[in-house]
């Protein structure tokens, strides 16, 4: 999957390859994956113009993809990117943006075109493609589940499980901060909140599950195509995200191997599932074992930093004169955390769509059904007769 445009260009553009024919494109559940990507509490204003919806220009026909490259395009309502005058140089680059490192890249003391590519308007192209990819994961009901865990000093002790996720969903939705905990999410306004006046900004923790993986996707024969790897990047490739987590993550370091490994038992009763009735009684490995999923639900967490962009500005350089000066500002939210959550979700079960289709994969949507269901006839557990 392959993205173009600009912040305040035209439209935001996504290629996408390598999906079979026969996938149903569900354009109301991407337009409300748009959607869930535009709130939040402590947005800024762009939301407030934008109100984005994909067109599908390329690769669907009557609904179902042909197995062509598909081609998506939200329309910026917003767009004025030749315009001088509302969109002029940026001459002070802000500290923890693109900007500077943009202008030393490109040559020239104009931040304007890194900015314009490096913003995170760019995450809805992404999530029209991620969601639309998605369509087909919901054909062999593999659901992701994306929620803020918290920010500055509130968090969240909510467990997600296999039986209440969807519960977990609902109360989500009606946080205004994705934060399906309704006391932590009211300390987490009242952070944003305090930013604002203080014109400042607030980043945050992020975490997606997703359900109904089989195992056996990804490798471990080389590096590269590790799926925790590739999860890895796809995270740390969202706009202000500085860390990734999978499982325990990094409280790994803080227990001994009887306490973090996850002990396997087999129940017959349940091999018709799509962990083929291999279970744990925890699942501190997120899921993946040696780059593998191993049929537990995959367990993701990513770090989100503050946004760079703060209305009272922070000590930098004008790339003009050299002297010093305070960052430019440049219309922008005060928290987006709730909105990254979104991101976060998409991208991973992209990745997991991707790998899904390299072990189970076909040119049609037949094949890959075909591909899947004699893989479990394989795959059964032995009844030991």
């Amino acid at each position: 999957m392959r993205t173009a445009g600009e912040s305040h260009g035209p439209c935001l553009t996504t290629l996408i390859e390598g999906m079979p024919a026969g996938v149903t494109v569900d354009t109301d559940f991407i337009d409300a994956e748009l959607a869930r990507r535009q709130q939040g509490y402590g947005r800024g204003a762009r939301q407030r113009i934008e109100s984005d919806h994909v067109q599908v220009t390329a690769g669907v026909r009557r609904g179902l993809t042909t197995g062509a490259p598909i081609v998506l395009s939200i329309a910026n309502k917003d767009s004025r990117l030749d315009d001088a005058v509302r969109t002029p140089p940026i001459h002070r680059p802000r500290p923890g943006h693109a900007d500077l490192a943009g202008c030393m890249k490109w040559l020239t003391d104009d931040c304007r075109n890194t900015l314009e590519r490096a913003s995170a308007r760019e995450t809805a192209a992404r999530v029209a493609g991620c969601a639309l990819v998605r369509c087909l994961l919901r054909e062999f009901e593999i659901e992701a589940f994306g929620f803020v865990r918290g920010a500055i000093d509130a968090w969240s002790t909510v467990q997600v499980t296999r039986d209440g996720w969807q519960a977990l969903r609902a109360a989500r939705d009606a946080s205004e901060v994705a934060c399906p905990d309704a006391a932590i999410s009211a300390e987490i306004i009242q952070h944003i909140h305090y930013a604002k006046v203080e014109k400042d900004t607030v980043g945050g923790l992020c975490e997606v599950h997703v359900f109904g993986v089989p195992p056996g996707l990804g490798t471990c024969v080389a590096s590269d195509e590790r799926l925790d790897a590739r999860i890895a990047g796809a995270v740390m490739g969202i706009q202000a995200f500085k860390s990734v987590e999978i499982g325990l993550g990094r409280a790994v370091t803080e227990r001994f191997g009887s306490q973090v490994h996850d002990p396997i038992h087999l129940d017959r009763t349940r091999s018709h599932e799509s962990h083929l009735g291999f279970e744990r009684a925890t699942n501190n490995a997120g899921g993946i074992e040696g780059g593998m999923t191993n049929g537990m639900p995959v367990v993701v967490k990513g770090g989100m930093k503050p946004i760079s962009t703060l209305l009272r500005g922070l000590p930098s350089v004008d790339l003009q004169t050299g002297g010093d000066a305070r960052s430019d500002y440049e219309r922008s939210d005060i928290s987006a955390v709730a909105a990254a959550s979104v991101v976060m979700e998409n991208v991973v079960a992209f990745e997991i769509a991707r790998a899904f289709l390299e072990k189970h994969g076909g040119d049609t949507m037949d094949e890959v059904h075909a591909q899947f269901d004699s893989w479990r006839r394989l795959a059964m557990p032995s009844s030991g007769a």
